[in-house]
């Protein structure tokens, strides 16, 4: 499997480049003379996706569905992700609280947070 088969896989099931995430997805669609559809097919000569003909709903174009096997490699073959400062983890972190705090508020309540749980 190349970068591009892997990209695809993870796409389908909703995850990052680096296979993080949670499966809240599973299909891919693309149609005959598309970029991505002989890569699909590919994918399914090897047992890591299924396909279904098109449909109204697709627009015509096949669907592809990623299998067992296929999650496996994507597990196998997703390069682990690079290391981050702490303070680049820290501001990911509040992103990801998605809160309505500042930055800058929020590591002040982390810091009041932290400084409670050690008493």
């Amino acid at each position: 499997m190349d970068a591009k088969q892997l990209r695809i896989l993870q796409h389908s099931l909703g995850l990052d480049q680096y296979g993080r995430g949670t499966f809240y997805r599973n299909h891919f669609v693309t149609g005959e003379g598309s970029k991505d559809h002989a890569d699909c097919m590919a994918l399914v000569a090897v047992g890591f996706m299924t396909v279904r003909s098109g449909s109204a709903l697709s627009g015509g174009d096949d669907i592809f569905h990623v299998t067992d096997s296929g999650r496996t490699a994507v597990v196998a073959n997703s390069p682990e992700p690079p290391k981050l400062s702490p303070g680049k983890q820290r501001y990911l972190d509040w992103l990801e609280a998605d809160c309505s705090m500042s930055f800058i508020d929020w590591l002040k309540w982390k810091s009041r947070a932290r400084a409670a749980e050690a008493r």
